[in-house]
């Protein structure tokens, strides 16, 4: 299993992670996110949205993996874009994708 997925689930389990559009604009507005990550298969229209909402806000932002790999490690279906809420998962899932 990839390391970045169980981190993700992990800091889903533990109530640190938003996911889809809207809930992870909010966490970037609020400043509350500590790392937006977008998959890689999402339209270049929410690539682009969320690279620039991250630049303005300070928010580390990240590509990786797909929809369905995305959903999955979330425990839910396909997910776009999922905001970590905790500096720690933050700073672990950020190593990994190094």
């Amino acid at each position: 299993m990839d390391k970045v997925l169980n981190m993700l689930g992990l800091s889903v389990r533990a109530r640190k992670a938003v996911s889809g559009g809207f809930s992870v604009e909010k966490a970037v507005r609020e400043k509350t996110a500590e790392l937006v990550i977008v998959s890689l298969d999402a339209s270049d229209n929410t690539k682009k949205k969320f690279s620039d909402k991250c630049s303005f806000y300070g928010v580390p932002f990240v590509l990786y993996g797909d929809k369905v790999s995305l959903g999955h490690a979330l425990g839910q279906e396909e997910r776009t874009s999922v905001a970590v809420l905790d500096p720690g998962f933050a700073k672990a899932i950020l190593k990994l994708t190094e």
